[in-house]
């Protein structure tokens, strides 16, 4: 209990410090302040090593950088959840891997519906499938013990899932003109990961300057370069030398980056990107702010809370433990904070300033509304603390 206490309140501290990296930018993008603002957004920064030269303005390198430990953790997360965890069996993967489907697939054809197939809009249509975990757990978190913890089992295996969802959309639907010799070279670090695992190698330095290689090679290959993240932690040996996950380097690289990640970089990206300046035109892409609104605040949790419904009446998964449908609406409901992933993939949509500017504003309102009708719904519906008390006397100890 006191573990899911302290987890709780982490998860509690890093939704409210991103949540002020968020309104920092804001205040900074719409004050006088907004040069220094921009300045800070397109300050160059350049690393040669011989004729290898990588020259981008500092907003790349923390979206096309730093991002990818975000990925790394999120690619150590799923294969600790595949490999026994959330996710170890068909039967505990079943709700909310179909839910995850669900949420992912109606907000697109919402978003679709909106904007049709065709035109720049039409590129955003992955913008509203992707949940924020770090977001929807902080929210969830804050009405403490009263939430079961099937729930938010639940709601993080969902938010994973989705993760993943969208690591396989950038690579496919968001790659650009690939590069030949930038692949091969991606391919042998990729092939020396490979080897690393299967010799069980523990120590992280090979790993790192393998990692290294590989993210050069596909940044300069087309392929975006964060999906590296989720290949190196793939790589990962999840078992020590003598069988046991404990101690693994998988397990140290979670230890070592989960807090950094929730109190580093999901923060630095939110400061970076929800600096909107709200007088900065969106003309004539209305749509696609009612498309990534929409399909967050509509398409998510119907298609969640729906496809969770079929999957438990046709009995290919079971009512979480103490989970009442209304909570699994409240969660449906959170599924629709879609803050970090969903203004990751506007920027790989959007190169027109307008549009861009259109999908961002509507994915904050969708998070912000997400956030507060999800949690009232959870707050009302969960048992109050002294019901809890009653019910399981020993949650006080």
């Amino acid at each position: 209990m006191k573990t899911l206490t302290k987890q709780g309140s982490e998860e509690r501290a890093a939704g409210l410090i991103t949540v002020g990296a968020m309104l920092l930018a804001l205040v900074l993008a719409n004050t006088p302040l907004r040069e220094f603002y921009l300045f800070l957004h397109h300050t160059p920064v350049s690393v040669h090593v011989g004729a290898l030269g990588i020259d981008k303005p500092l907003i790349l390198w923390i979206n096309d950088g730093l991002m990818v430990f975000f990925f790394l953790l999120m690619g150590v997360e799923l294969k600790r959840e595949l490999l026994g965890g959330l996710l170890g069996s068909i039967q505990q993967a079943a709700l909310p891997g179909i839910a995850a489907i669900g949420g992912m697939l109606l907000p697109v054809l919402i978003y679709l519906e909106i904007n049709g197939t065709e035109g720049i809009a039409a590129h955003g249509w992955a913008v509203p499938t992707a949940t924020d975990i770090v977001l929807a757990l902080a929210v969830l978190s804050l009405l403490g013990k009263r939430v079961p913890p099937a729930l938010r089992v639940f709601l993080m295996a969902l938010a994973v899932f989705d993760d993943l969802g969208a690591v396989i959309i950038i690579a496919l639907f968001y790659t650009e003109r690939l590069a030949g010799e930038a692949l091969i070279i991606a391919g042998i670090a990729l092939a020396g990961l490979t080897v690393l695992n299967r010799l069980r190698v523990m120590r992280a330095l090979p790993y790192v300057l393998l990692g290294l290689v590989l993210w050069v090679a596909v940044l300069k290959s087309g392929v975006h370069a964060t999906l590296v993240g989720v290949v190196i932690a793939l790589a990962i040996p999840a078992k020590t030398k003598d069988g046991h996950r404990e101690n693994s380097p998988l397990a140290r690289t979670y230890l070592d980056l989960k807090r950094w990640v929730a109190f580093g970089v999901v923060p630095v990206f939110a400061f970076f990107n929800a600096g909107i300046a709200m007088r900065d035109g969106s003309e004539g892409y209305g749509n696609v702010f009612l498309g990534a609104a929409l399909g967050l605040l509509i398409g998510k949790p119907l298609g969640v809370f729906i496809f969770t419904w079929l999957a438990i009446r046709l009995r290919l998964a079971r009512l979480p433990i103490g989970v009442r449908w209304w909570h699994l609406f409240g969660v449906a409901v959170l599924a629709g904070i879609g803050f970090t992933m969903s203004l990751f993939i506007a920027g790989l949509a959007f190169d027109a300033p307008a549009a861009l500017t259109a999908a961002r504003q509507g994915v904050l309102f969708a998070s912000a509304i997400a956030a507060l009708v999800g949690g009232a719904i959870l707050a009302t519906t969960l048992p109050s603390k002294d019901n809890l008390t009653k019910l399981h006397p020993d949650t006080e100890r």
